[in-house]
């Protein structure tokens, strides 16, 4: 599980994405570069992170599924993920 404050740290940062996203669009379409610099760091939605939604786990994420391997291979282990089976041939 990662720590509590790494989460919350990623939830502040997609708040802010969320609050700047409509001046970030119209400050890009306007090409306003200088202004767009002026925004804060977190505003931008390349500095938010993928992470599980079950362990918080950040690396081997897979998207379709929004949990890391190590959290998809417990989950299809046990069958509490409709549709995937063990491959077998």
């Amino acid at each position: 599980m990662a720590k509590k404050s790494w989460l919350e740290r990623n939830k502040r940062k997609q708040k802010t994405v969320d609050k700047y996203a409509a001046l970030r669009a119209e400050l890009k379409a306007k090409k306003d570069y200088a202004s767009l610099t002026q925004l804060p760091r977190d505003a931008s939605p390349t500095r938010l992170v993928n992470r599980c939604r079950v362990s918080g786990r950040r690396h081997a994420f897979l998207r379709r599924f929004q949990i890391s391997r190590i959290t998809f291979r417990e989950l299809a282990s046990s069958g509490l993920i409709p549709g995937v089976t063990k491959a077998s041939w």
